[in-house]
């Protein structure tokens, strides 16, 4: 197993989260889902070789047949967030046509083979398995689309790299063998049940409760997906639903931008200072003066929470498969910022006679992606049956 390499990406509306295992080594990311076309004209260089990652300064070009523009030149990830053209996803966006899609996975696959590959500026990566998640809304029509589009060979111009001699320039050629996608949420279930190295049983308790019924609540950027597991496997007939943390933070952003004169770059960075505390619940419009936006954020976290149960609720009592779940399972990044609001708001859920006890699970935030990334390994055991013996001999 180890002899391959693995990547796993959940294509969040908020974040791309990637885990990718080459000949065994693992590395995370997390890139912000931003974009912004590049302007040599304007362009001005905003670093010192010595004192910037090379990830907070994606500007790439992608030559794809994945793609229906060719040859653009974009920022991407926190470099995009940066800039006043900056584009954050739109609502009902529809991943598999778009070539932000490609443009940000493509480039972020380019960094990472770039970084285990510093000393070349021609960069080959195979990649023997990719594994991509899908809203339920998405993936039963989409996921052949997806996988068609994403096998093959893409070539990735990075540009402006930093401590690179100029024209500071490097090109990456991916070559995708295989592509599997996965259902979101239903990846999340994946990664509770399973070891990520063993790829055996790792939760007999989980696995029980789903013969009677789990319903799988997956809060995101613009969308929840619920998943509801019967005996083992997802039930395909609960869709997603048009609703996620994306919405909030932008009546964050307006309300200290109208308020208190500070204008956030971009989501992700208002969802890292949420992330990070209310500590850090202050913004800074002027040097020296410190302003506290504690009391914007606090009533939409409440309002999120109030509606993600109501969500859940709906989804309970009208989906027949699901009926009668012994559990119910929050996971998502926007599920962690929220989770102490959410378990406040059930409490009072109960004390009304309608109780919803929710499951937060440890790393809910990325079990979409760890579930991705065994996946992949299952994916390529299937298609390499000589391979299994020695997994179960290692495990």
């Amino acid at each position: 197993m180890n002899r391959h390499n693995y990547v796993a990406v959940d294509l969040g509306n908020s974040f791309y989260k990637a885990i990718v295992s080459t000949n065994g080594e693992m590395t995370e990311y997390s890139m912000p889902n931003a974009i912004a076309l590049f302007d040599e004209e304007f362009y001005e260089k905003p670093y010192d070789d010595e004192d910037v990652l090379f990830g907070d300064n994606l500007i790439v070009e992608v030559n794809s047949s994945a793609l229906h523009e060719k040859r653009e030149i974009f920022y991407i990830g926190k470099s995009a967030a940066r800039q006043r053209n900056v584009s954050l996803t739109s609502f009902n966006n529809q991943k598999v046509d778009e070539d932000r899609t490609y443009t940000l996975l493509f480039g972020l696959l380019a960094h990472h083979a770039v970084m285990s590959n510093q000393s070349d500026i021609d960069v080959f990566f195979d990649i023997d398995q990719l594994a991509v998640s899908l809203p339920t809304t998405q993936y039963k029509e989409r996921k052949d689309t997806l996988k068609s589009r994403l096998i093959g060979t893409h070539t990735v111009y990075l540009h402006k790299v930093p401590g690179m001699i100029a024209p500071q320039e490097t090109v990456v050629r991916l070559h995708i063998k295989d592509v599997i996608v996965g259902a979101e949420g239903a990846c999340a279930y994946l990664a509770l049940t399973r070891d990520e190295e063993t790829l055996g049983v790792k939760d007999e308790a989980l696995l029980q409760d789903s013969a009677k019924g789990i319903l799988i609540g997956d809060l995101g950027g613009d969308s929840v997906d619920f998943v509801g597991i019967k005996n083992n496997k997802p039930v395909a007939s609960i869709e997603g639903e048009p609703f996620g943390i994306n919405q909030f933070l932008d009546h964050i952003i307006q309300k200290v931008s109208k308020y208190e004169l500070y204008k956030f770059d971009s989501r992700s960075e208002l969802e890292e200072k949420i992330v990070a505390g209310q500590s850090e619940w202050y913004v800074e419009p002027f040097a020296g003066v410190k302003k506290d936006i504690s009391k914007y954020i606090i009533p939409q976290l409440k309002s999120l929470a109030i509606k993600y149960l109501e969500h859940f609720d709906r989804v309970r009592n009208s989906s027949n498969e699901i009926k009668g779940a012994v559990k119910y399972i929050a996971v998502g990044g926007a599920a962690k910022i929220a989770e102490s609001h959410i378990r406040e708001a059930a409490v009072k859920w109960a004390e009304r006679g309608r109780p919803i006890e929710l499951f937060f699970p440890p790393n809910m935030e990325k079990l979409n992606v760890s579930g991705l990334m065994i996946l992949a390994k299952l994916n390529q055991l299937k298609n390499n049956p000589a391979q299994i013996e020695y997994t179960k001999t290692k495990g």
